[in-house]
C-alpha cells in the first residue's frame, strides 16, 4: 500500500479488535486506506492516510493534551480512543463529550456550511452572516461578546439549541458600554430650517459615549439643512407616533427644536423636502419656558455630511431550525433572502469618514456597526450591522400590521 502498487480503494488496513462487539467502532475498524492525491505540504511523497479515529488519539498523546472535549458523536469512538492508547502504549489524554452548540436559525456544521459557500449563497467563510470567527469578526463582535455567551450557555451533556438572540443581548450589553455614538442617516429626507441664518455654520458639543464618562465629546457641525430619517417623518401619523409631522414640534439631537411647517414632494408624491422653523433658545433641548418635546431625532448637517454605504443584516435562514425534519438535504433553500439589504446613500457625520477598519460604532437610534475591514465601495465607507437597537415604534407598526389595526 506505501509503496504505491495498488489503487485508491484496492487494500485497507484493519486493527484486529473483535468483530463481535456490540460497538460497531470496535468490529475491526479501518485505520489506514489508499489515496493518490497531491498533499499540499508532502506533495506525492505519500499515497496512504490515516483515517480519523487512529490519528485522532495519536495526535493527541504526541502534543500532549490533557483533555480531548468532543461533541458526543464521538461518545461511541471513546473505547476505540482508549484501545488504540493502550496497545501503543503511549501517553493517554482522557476524552469528554459535550453537547454541540446549536443556534437557531442558522447551522453550526462545517460541511453544511461549505455548501452554502460553494454554492455562492453566502459570499465567504467571513460573510458576516456567518456563525464562523471570521464572519462574527468582521461582523463587529468582540472576542470578549463571545466569552460572554459561551460563559451564559456553559457546557450541557444533552443536545439543544439556543436562541440566537441570546447572542444579541450579550452584544448589546458589552457594546452599549465601550462603543462611541455617533449620527447616520440611512434612508435620508433633506429637512431645511427657513428662520436658520443663511450660512451659518455652528460647532455643537456631543457627549461620544454617555456610559463611560473618560469618553469625553465631541464637536459635530450644523446648519440651516440637514438630513433626518425619511421614517422619522408621517404627513398623517397615527396615535403613539412621536416623531416628526406638520405642525408638530421635535427635538433635534444635541441641537434645537423644530417645528415642521411645510412639505415639499415630488411629481409622484413622494415627499423631497421638509420646510421647518426652529427656536434658537432651545438650544441642547433646554427652554425658557420648561416645555418638552416626545420626540428626539438623530440627524446630520448637509454640507458636512460624508456619504457611506450600510449593510444591514438578518437571520441567515428563514426557519428557526433549518435542519428540521426532512430538511438534510435541501436546507439551503430555507435561506433567507432578505438576510443581507445594502443601504448605498447613506450619510454620516464627519467623523464617520475616518473610520479605520473594524472600528465600532453606535449609530444613535439604529445599532451597532462596525466598519468593513474587507472592502469599501468606490471609497465610500462600508458598515456592517453588527446588531440593531430595540425599536419601540417598530413593534408597534409591526403589531398593527398583525392584527389590522390603526389606532396603537
Amino acid at each position: 500500500m506505501r509503496g504505491g502498487e495498488f489503487p485508491d480503494g484496492a487494500k485497507v488496513l484493519r486493527a484486529k479488535i473483535d468483530m463481535s462487539s456490540p460497538n460497531l467502532n470496535m468490529r475491526d475498524p479501518v485505520i489506514y486506506r489508499i489515496l493518490n492525491s497531491r498533499h499540499q505540504r508532502t506533495g506525492d511523497k505519500w499515497c496512504i492516510y490515516p483515517m480519523y479515529d487512529f490519528a485522532h488519539c495519536i495526535e493527541d498523546s504526541v502534543e500532549g493534551i490533557t483533555h480531548s472535549i468532543c461533541t458526543l458523536e464521538f461518545e461511541d469512538h471513546r473505547p476505540l480512543y482508549d484501545w488504540f492508547l493502550k496497545e501503543l502504549e503511549i501517553y493517554r489524554p482522557r476524552q469528554i463529550e459535550f453537547a454541540r452548540l446549536n443556534m437557531s436559525y442558522t447551522v453550526m456544521s462545517k460541511r453544511k456550511l461549505l455548501k452554502l459557500v460553494e454554492e455562492g449563497r453566502v459570499s465567504g467563510w467571513d460573510d458576516p452572516r456567518m456563525p464562523t470567527v471570521s464572519g462574527l469578526r468582521r461582523r463587529g463582535y468582540p472576542p470578549e461578546v463571545l466569552e460572554e455567551f459561551c460563559r451564559r450557555i456553559g457546557v450541557a451533556k444533552a443536545n439543544s439549541t439556543v436562541d440566537i438572540s441570546l447572542l444579541e443581548f450579550c452584544a448589546r450589553d458589552y457594546l452599549n458600554s465601550i462603543t462611541p455614538r455617533v449620527m447616520a442617516v440611512l434612508d435620508p429626507v433633506k429637512v431645511v430650517i427657513e428662520n436658520y441664518p443663511r450660512g451659518k455654520t455652528e460647532e455643537l458639543e456631543a457627549v461620544n459615549n454617555p456610559e463611560d464618562p473618560s469618553a469625553g465629546t465631541r464637536m459635530i457641525p450644523f446648519s440651516g439643512e440637514i438630513y433626518i430619517e425619511r421614517q422619522d417623518f408621517m404627513e398623517n401619523p397615527p396615535r403613539k407616533f412621536f416623531r416628526l409631522s406638520p405642525g408638530r414640534e421635535v427635538r433635534l439631537k444635541h441641537a434645537y427644536y423644530i417645528t415642521c411647517r411645510e412639505v415639499i414632494k415630488d411629481p409622484s408624491g413622494e415627499v423631497k423636502e421638509i420646510r421647518c422653523r426652529y427656536d434658537p433658545l432651545s438650544k441642547g433641548g433646554e427652554t425658557p419656558d420648561k416645555r418638552k418635546v416626545r420626540g428626539t431625532l438623530h440627524w446630520v448637517s448637509v454640507p458636512h455630511a460624508v456619504d457611506i454605504r450600510v449593510r444591514l443584516y438578518d437571520r441567515l435562514f428563514r426557519e428557526e431550525d433549518p435542519l428540521s425534519a426532512g430538511k438534510e438535504t435541501g436546507f439551503e433553500d430555507t435561506v433567507n433572502p432578505e438576510s443581507l439589504k445594502i443601504m448605498e446613500d447613506c450619510k454620516g457625520e464627519p467623523s464617520l469618514g475616518g473610520a479605520s477598519p473594524g472600528q465600532r460604532f453606535q449609530f444613535l437610534r439604529k445599532g451597532y456597526f462596525a466598519a468593513d475591514t474587507e472592502d469599501a465601495f468606490g471609497g465610500v465607507p462600508v458598515f456592517n450591522q453588527t446588531v440593531s437597537l430595540r425599536d419601540t415604534w417598530a413593534r408597534i407598526s409591526a403589531k398593527n400590521k398583525k392584527t389590522g389595526s390603526k389606532g396603537s
